[in-house]
């Protein structure tokens, strides 16, 4: 569950690994300890031969009270779920709050101005479990709203929270139900009554669940929100690995159109609440899909995409982060020169997969950009441009200091052309190295952002391509 030695892949590329936050990064969690600790775990857990200790993560009673255990010797947080909720591992869960409380400490995406100065999520689908709003609320004293859609779920993640008075003020159950949010919501640690403002849906809407659009308010600000999707499109699909028992109702692990659409769904709620949150976040349990769910984001008008691979024992999943806000330049570009040059190396290609493709596949990327290329089969090179458009907006977006339109428009002059440029060299058969070179120096934090993000989207191409 954490610790242990470094992975990596069958290409020799280090694989990623737990969190350097985590606290169980540097050692798994010491089960004969817990055993003589709390006697409830002790039936849980045997001991090989060798003197190892394990539990039976088939065994749905097991993993819960390890979850128990663990979130009360580590965190100080009192919990249990009811049989057949999602249980989750804490140590999987814990990677998924760090990796915000990077995407917050980054500086890349400025923070939405707070009266109270205290981070704040939204846990979409909160579970039973509230597992998200626990570990934000404990480990970094964030404060929440978790929304879910079940009885049972809102009912035991409001237990979970009044269980930890320590904690209750910080964490908001809603249901995402209501079609008033004034009337359904249930607010932990506030005595405050609401007004209830009901509003006639027509049947479209009635059947369309409600994700953030009708659970956000409209005077509410976040900035973050995470979603643990459900993954799977039937509950056949959810039940084929023998390797776990962690739980799930339908509604927790089954949506139509799988996680595709649920995430989707958060995508086309993200453009209307775009000035609502600083990030929009969720897990992404396959690879494909996180593919494709970049180009929406893309197509949606993010300023920002950020991916990440999460280490969780033997199933893999990732993080997709995007935002609408317009990064700051301090964060993009060097804070003391302009970076003109950046590279990488794609290694591990099969054999037909060589620069001629790759090159392909970085115009493809350009183009789902809304950007205009001049690509030269010839010289193995692109010529990324910004229209007049596209520029101002990024200039403006990217000082700092407020400075007229006059000024922009005078700075607008020197961006005429070509914005920068890509190449493509084989080194030896299976390796490429990409170049980026900067052609305007008024462009760098674009320039930064964009040759990043076509770093990560060549080198997960080429990893479900090498498989």
């Amino acid at each position: 569950m954490g610790g242990g030695r470094k992975r990596r892949r069958r290409d020799g590329s280090e694989a990623p690994s737990i969190h350097p936050r985590n606290r169980y990064a540097s050692a798994a969690p010491d089960f004969a300890a817990l055993a003589e600790l709390y006697p409830s775990f002790r039936p849980f857990v045997s001991v090989s031969e060798r003197g190892r200790a394990s539990i039976d993560f088939t065994d749905f009673a097991a993993t819960r009270e390890l979850t128990r255990v663990l979130l009360l010797h580590d965190h100080g947080v009192n919990w249990w779920i009811p049989d057949g909720q999602l249980c989750p591992t804490i140590p999987n869960r814990s990677n998924y709050i760090h990796w915000i409380e990077d995407l917050l400490s980054s500086d890349l995406i400025p923070p939405i101005c707070s009266s109270s100065g205290r981070v704040r999520g939204f846990d979409i689908g909160t579970g039973a479990n509230c597992i998200y709003p626990l570990l934000g609320a404990s480990l970094l004293g964030w404060s929440f709203v978790g929304s879910d859609v079940t009885d049972v779920a809102l009912e035991w993640a409001k237990k979970n929270v009044e269980s930890n008075p320590h904690l209750a003020e910080l964490i908001e159950i809603r249901n995402a139900n209501a079609v008033s949010i004034a009337s359904e919501s249930e607010t932990i640690g506030s005595e405050a009554a609401m007004e209830n403002t009901l509003e006639p849906v027509d049947d479209l809407t009635k059947s369309k669940p409600l994700i953030l659009v009708g659970v956000v308010k409209e005077s509410e600000s976040f900035d973050f929100c995470m979603c643990n999707p459900p993954f799977f499109e039937s509950i056949e699909e959810a039940g084929l690995n023998p390797k776990t028992s962690c739980g799930g109702t339908i509604e927790e692990m089954v949506c139509p159109g799988g996680e595709l659409a649920f995430i989707t769904h958060i995508i086309e709620d993200s453009v209307s609440l775009k000035n609502s949150f600083r990030w929009f976040t969720s897990m992404v349990g396959r690879k494909a899909n996180l593919k494709l769910l970049i180009s929406k984001v893309r197509e949606a008008g993010a300023s920002v995409v950020k991916t990440t691979e999460f280490v969780q024992g033997q199933t893999a999943r990732w993080g997709l982060a995007w935002s609408f806000i317009a990064p700051r330049k301090t964060a993009l570009s060097s804070s003391t020169a302009v970076k003109a040059h950046h590279s990488f190396t794609l290694q591990g290609l099969r054999r037909g997969y060589g620069a001629f493709q790759v090159l392909k596949s970085a115009e493809a990327f350009f183009l789902a950009s809304n950007l205009s290329c001049k690509t030269d089969s010839l010289a193995f090179s692109i010529e990324v441009i910004l229209s007049d458009e596209q520029n101002e907006a990024t200039i403006l977006h990217d000082d700092d200091s407020a400075r007229s339109l006059e000024d922009s428009s005078v700075k607008l002059q020197s961006v005429k052309g070509a914005s920068f440029r890509i190449m493509v060299f084989e080194q030896i058969p299976g390796t490429l190295l990409i170049k980026g070179s900067l052609l305007n120096k008024a462009l760098s934090g674009t320039f930064s952002s964009l040759f990043s993000l076509l770093e990560d989207t060549l080198k997960m191409e080429l990893l479900s391509k090498t498989r």
